[in-house]
């Protein structure tokens, strides 16, 4: 039988992103049931971004932090008419094996992939490179500070750059509110790929009028940074994937539900 077969899981994903795990977690045999906690939107401005485009010889390293980083990098190109070419002079940085694919379906080649997809592990990967270097950021518009703080500490001088920006889904709270309405639709395991995830999940709960985590109903993590911010909402995560990916999600998923049977799934 397949490991996830009787579960219904909720996966909190933005929703042009939510199709590669709801696939995923549909081939083991999960019920899955989609509710964005969060929504990618331009920045305020693409000023900051796109100046740092046209001056990118001053720069000897970009780092990019997610593939959504990674497409919008693209698409910036494409509206100043900046060949590939224009990032020659870059090594580039990926925080993990996503983002990394992303950027090199962009035609650039990736220099680092850390062995682990959070910032303190792509910090030790860059450490001894970047001292004296001008390294570009391009990241989301609220993320941690470790990865320019460290990078800085490093002797690097690092420029920041907002790519996108993340929102609460106008519709998502009415999801919420109905899904969480009577206790046989709560689902069993509830998915979170990032911080950001978490914070906007918990806003929606209280949106939804939902004061506490239901019972019986498992949190799933992508990696020690989304748990630490699970524990900080009072949530001790059921699930870490070992492998901060949305693959080392759906491994970790089904290694818990095989430990967890329940006589619909045994």
């Amino acid at each position: 039988m397949r490991p996830l077969a009787g579960r219904k899981i909720l996966i909190t994903r933005a929703r042009h992103q939510a199709q590669s795990l709801a696939s995923a977690l549909e081939a083991k045999g999960a019920t899955v049931v989609a509710i964005p906690a969060i929504e990618i939107i331009p920045p305020d401005s693409y000023d900051a971004l796109d100046a740092a485009l046209w001056s990118a010889r001053k720069y000897q390293w970009l780092v990019v932090t997610s593939a959504n980083g990674a497409e919008v990098l693209a698409e910036r190109l494409a509206a100043l008419n900046l060949p590939i070419a224009a990032l020659d002079a870059f090594k580039v940085a990926a925080i993990g094996p996503a983002t990394a694919r992303a950027l090199g379906e962009m035609g650039l080649h990736v220099d680092e992939v850390p062995k682990q997809a959070i910032a303190e592990s792509l910090v030790e990967s860059l450490r001894d490179q970047v001292g004296g270097k001008n390294v570009l950021l391009v990241r989301a518009k609220v993320a941690r500070d470790v990865l320019p703080e460290e990078l800085r500490n490093a002797g690097a001088t690092v420029d920041v750059v907002d790519a996108y920006q993340t929102i609460v889904p106008a519709t998502s709270a009415d999801d919420v509110r109905l899904l969480f309405a009577a206790p046989s639709r709560i689902p069993d395991v509830v998915t979170f790929t990032s911080s950001s995830t978490v914070t906007n999940f918990f806003r929606l709960l209280r949106e939804a009028n939902v004061s506490t985590w239901p019972h019986g109903m498992a949190a799933a993590s992508i990696g020690p940074i989304t748990s630490q911010t699970l524990r900080h909402h009072g949530v001790e995560p059921s699930v870490e994937a070992t492998e901060y990916t949305i693959p080392g999600v759906v491994e970790a998923l089904s290694r818990w539900s095989a430990a967890n049977a329940t006589p619909a799934n045994r």
